[in-house]
């Protein structure tokens, strides 16, 4: 999605910022805050200063291992000089920061991030109805026709993807003979 006036920042750069740690979609204190135009040393500072409003279900702190794991896997970020572990914002705490950080951007960018958390969900809700019903359809249909149980495996290898690497397929230069 292409920057619009109601956007400051696209959809697909908050996206990336997103990551999976511990059971949780979170959002880095140094992301956050170049998203909202502040050094993260203010950021982290506001937070401190309104700690009550961070519970743990809100915020954490990476432990080393786990910091490292993100940094390698980030190749190109820019994580080099920092000498502590970030903190990780659950969508809550991301939500809850709009309450410590009052500038004009962080509430529109806390605004756009609530709304991608609610389409992520909605996506979500949307694949696990999809493989419910085909599951229900499944087993009405089991033992009717092999090939009606072929294409509803291919169909759910469609919804959810096995998570192994697919094998390469060759392709030869056009004029190649067999």
């Amino acid at each position: 999605m292409a920057k619009t006036a109601k956007s400051i920042i696209t959809d697909e750069v908050i996206v990336t910022r997103i990551y999976y740690i511990r059971g949780h979609k979170v959002m880095l204190d140094e992301d956050l805050a170049e998203l909202y135009e502040v050094p993260t040393k203010r950021l982290n500072e506001q937070v401190k200063r309104n700690m009550g409003r961070f519970p743990e279900d809100f915020m954490f702190q990476l432990t080393e291992n786990e910091f490292e794991i993100l940094r390698s896997q980030n190749a190109t970020s820019s994580w080099g000089g920092r000498r502590v572990p970030p903190y990780a914002f659950t969508e809550h705490g991301v939500l809850m920061l709009s309450s410590v950080l009052s500038s004009e951007r962080a509430i529109k960018v806390n605004i756009q991030i609530m709304r991608i958390y609610t389409k992520m969900r909605e996506m979500l809700s949307t694949h696990a109805d999809i493989l419910l019903k085909l599951e229900q359809l499944e087993r009405k249909v089991d033992g009717y026709d092999e090939d009606i149980q072929l294409i509803f495996m291919h169909l759910k290898r469609l919804i959810d993807p096995p998570q192994e690497p697919r094998p390469r397929i060759g392709f030869r230069r056009h004029g190649e003979n067999d």
